[in-house]
């Protein structure tokens, strides 16, 4: 089973073997940004190339060496080539010899190999690990007797060791160097004041505020994740800690906690719907167990660029960034006001405008910036340098305390692996050793402040907050117990022109004013509570986190414009279907409609319609109290713009928007629609319509009428199918009362009044009532011997042919003959 543990074991630290041998590999995002406060130092050409033989380490104890103890250094080997190396053998190199200076110390963590003249009596053979790929585990057992190692009287010696991997030509393959600390009997040296500030920052997770580009922050706050491991080791130790909080974190944290958010990656056409994280809530509640007791500070909302907004001139977003309104939140958060007020410029370092800035929103009611000690020269007495110093401003002096940069990069080192993060203790102790150990008598000052997205490997923040409490030469203070020491004169060496390279470029920044100044017209036309405001989306995207991820500054910048066009579009002047409007002769009034589609915000613009052709149309303008349109949440409104043309023809129209009370300014994009314009008034269409309506009337009824005479016809009862038939007697057509016409007696005829043959008074195919042209009266038809007339075709006149009574051309006669075959025949 042990040999089961031990493959396991080595088997997870094969990630970290990458690293363990690479010292010329790229640091961390972190890292490359520390690099700003000095100039990026030479590797030496040994250390660029690449091991052979990759070397971790998993175990060094103890932490703390006396002159009896026993010592065990272990790790893991690996080659790294695709091909055998044989013979290959491990050994350990040391110094009997006490380091006797911090930059000694450097020297020998950098790999120089000369100052360690001591060879471990104990070669092991790596036969195992000579092959390509393969991993071997190796350990080095001894004591400091064994060694020889001794500690300075009464105070504690820092002893380095190197283990080296040989090839069968005994040429070093491989190697990795580390620190014993060993502590005398006797003591006599003052404790090394140390005070640690702990940054809670993150990069823009947000475009605007209410959508998240990517959920990467849930896995922060989760076990594991960066930001719960910083809680996590304030939250599991007593060493006193002042942090450093964006409030654009809490901000971020405090949206995830509290409901479901939406996650849409730039470019993605929709968003994914996340219910509310427990993470985040349980995040936050450690965040304030963790802190209670703990002094804070807050940065500038989101932790913009100071440096490079201070070089443009742009220094309003600076101030916006210090307002209460965006800062207050982490009070909210924690309930409790912050107790410190530090300012700290990006990676360190800033120029004098940068500090004027800062000094004005961050140290205005007191307090001290906080500052990479390489911006500072050693004081110029010879003394050892602390870490509190002054600068003047031109808001008077102010305190400066200048973390250990060389602690820093140390820890951003220990990020990479866990092996890396092992060495990286030892080396902490080492460097805090040798501070109390250059001057024993001389009260020390250190302060520790991680890069702001410090992301230690797993128990690193841990441990090294255990061992700044439990190491005999080190002593926990709170930072303002380091704030509140005698300040060194020590010379400030400025801001070098050539560190412009490393801040926000400026076509990020362009492009981000830009989308601030129509965030900025978008917010003007708001009325009652602001609830969309663009302001802190912009600060998160001038965030100093992009100097180092330009291509997702690019992404989520694009994304923050599109949402922010889809936002001001809800507001605007809906345009005629295709975008086109009629207007019937010289004059009339255009119809133009103008929509708030925002869900939860009033707003209040003002119309302003122009036309391209002035001399051919023109227009009218509105009321003062019609141009100003004050729009609810969903609401519409209409406004009718007089016109007045010149002439027929397409005029172009502009419909444009414009902020009340702003002297002109645009809104929108506008819209532009064409007039039709035509010689037909209104009056004309009226009339021309009319008639055309009478016309279709009339030739309705005809069509109607000739049907119903071609039905009757059909029927072949010789009724014409108009009306209803009369009372009166059949007639024979010919003059005279009663004459009942040849073949049928007047008194024989017994069909009923109107069946098939034309009641008295009444002509064919005309309607009962009427009279047809040249007939009179039914009543006067028998008295002036005249009905004939009326029984011939209608209009027809005496005189006419068709008129005159005969047997055989005679209508009734016919229709005698008709009744007499239903009748009798």
């Amino acid at each position: 089973m042990r040999a089961v543990g031990r493959a396991l074991a080595l088997a997870a630290l094969m990630p970290c073997l990458a690293m363990a041998a690479a010292p010329a590999m790229a640091s961390p995002a972190g890292a490359r940004t520390r690099t700003l406060a000095k100039a990026p130092a030479r590797v030496p050409e040994a250390a660029q190339a690449r091991a052979q033989v990759a070397l971790a380490v998993t175990k060094i104890t103890p932490k703390t060496v006396t002159a009896t103890s026993k010592i065990e250094i272990s790790g893991a080997a690996r080659n790294r080539g695709d091909h055998a190396l044989d013979g290959l053998t491990l050994r350990l190199r040391y110094s009997a010899q006490p380091v006797t200076s911090r930059s000694q110390l450097d020297q020998l963590a950098s790999g120089q190999q000369t100052a360690l003249p001591n060879v471990a009596p104990q070669q092991q053979p790596l036969a195992q690990a000579s092959r390509p790929g393969v991993t071997q585990g190796w350990s080095f057992r001894t004591t400091a007797r064994q060694l020889g190692l001794r500690a300075p009287a009464a105070t504690p010696g820092v002893y380095p060791m190197r283990v080296e991997v040989l090839n069968s030509a005994q040429q070093v393959v491989g190697g990795l160097t580390t620190f014993l600390t060993l502590m005398p009997k006797q003591r006599s040296f003052k404790p090394v004041a140390v005070g640690w500030v702990l940054p809670l920052a993150d990069r823009m997770h947000r475009a605007n505020d209410r959508t998240f580009i990517d959920d990467d922050l849930s896995k922060e706050l989760a076990p594991g994740g960066r930001l719960h491991k910083l809680v996590d080791a304030a939250a599991t130790t007593d060493a006193p800690v002042t942090w450093a909080i964006d409030p654009a974190l809490l901000d971020d944290v405090r949206q995830m906690a509290s409901g479901a958010y939406y996650v849409k990656a730039p470019g993605a056409r929709k968003g994914v719907r996340k219910e509310k994280s427990t993470v985040a809530a349980t995040w936050l509640t450690a965040l304030k167990n963790a802190s209670k007791g703990d002094p804070y500070f807050v940065l500038p909302y989101g932790d913009p660029d100071v440096t490079a907004l201070v070089r443009r001139k742009s220094t309003r977003d600076i101030g916006v960034a210090f307002d209460e309104r965006n800062t207050g939140l982490v009070a909210e958060v924690l309930g409790r006001r912050p107790d410190a007020h530090i300012a700290w410029p990006a990676s360190g370092v800033g120029g004098p405008g940068t500090l004027e800035q800062l000094a004005k929103y961050a140290l205005k009611d007191g307090g001290s910036f906080l500052m990479g000690s390489s911006q500072f020269e050693n004081p110029a007495t010879g003394a050892l340098p602390n870490a509190t110093t002054a600068l003047q401003t031109q808001r008077g002096t102010k305190k400066a305390l200048l973390y250990d940069q060389t602690i820093t990069q140390m820890l951003d080192e220990g990020s990479r692996s866990a092996s890396r993060a092992l060495l990286s203790e030892q080396r902490f102790l080492a460097e805090t050793a040798m501070i109390a150990a250059e001057a024993p008598s001389v009260p020390r000052t250190v302060v520790v402040a991680p890069d702001r997205h410090w992301d230690p490997a797993d128990g690193l923040a841990k441990n090294l907050l255990t061992y700044t409490k439990a190491a005999a030469w080190l002593r926990e203070v709170p930072l303002r117990s380091v704030e509140a020491a005698q300040p060194q004169a020590r010379a400030f060496h400025g801001y070098s022109d050539d560190y412009e390279k490393y801040e926000l470029g400026d076509v990020h920044l362009d492009q981000t004013q830009a989308i601030a100044k129509r965030a900025a017209t978008f917010q003007a036309v708001m009325t009652g509570p602001v609830k969309i405001s663009y302001e802190r989306a912009v600060l998160r995207l001038e965030s100093v986190a992009w100097r180092t991820s330009q291509g997702r500054a690019k992404r989520a910048r694009k994304e923050l414009e599109d949402e922010l066009r889809e936002d001001m579009h809800r507001v605007r002047v809906v345009p005629p279907k295709n975008r086109r409007v009629l207007m019937g002769g010289s004059s009339g009034k255009l119809p133009v409609l103008v929509e708030n589609r925002l869900n939860d915000q009033s707003v209040k613009v003002k119309l302003v319609v122009t036309s391209e052709n002035t001399a051919k149309l023109q227009l009218g303008g509105l009321e003062p109290d019609d141009a100003v349109i004050e729009l609810g949440p969903g609401e519409r409104a209409q406004r009718w713009i007089p016109a007045q043309a010149a002439g027929n023809g397409n005029f172009g129209v502009h419909l444009d928007l414009q902020i009340p009370d702003a002297g002109g300014r645009t809104y929108g994009d506008g819209e532009t629609i064409t007039v039709v314009v035509t010689g037909y008034g209104r009056l004309a269409l009226l009339i021309t319509g009319g008639g055309l309506a009478v016309l279709f009337v009339g030739v309705g009824v005809r069509a109607i009428r000739a049907r119903r005479r071609r039905k009757a016809e059909a029927a072949g009862d010789g009724s014409t199918g108009m009306g209803s038939a009369g009372t009166g007697e059949p007639g024979s057509g010919l003059p005279g009362p009663g004459f009942p016409g040849p073949g049928v007696p007047a008194a024989e005829y017994s069909g009923p009044p109107g069946a098939g043959v034309p009641a008295a008074g009444e002509s064919p195919g005309v309607p009962p009532g009427t009279s047809a042209p040249g007939s009179g009266p039914s009543g006067a038809a028998g008295a002036d011997g005249q009905a004939g007339y009326g029984a011939g075709p209608a209009g027809a006149r005496p005189e006419d042919p068709a008129a005159v009574p005969g047997p055989a051309a005679d209508g009734h006669a016919a229709g005698r003959g008709e009744h007499r075959r239903r009748d009798g025949g």
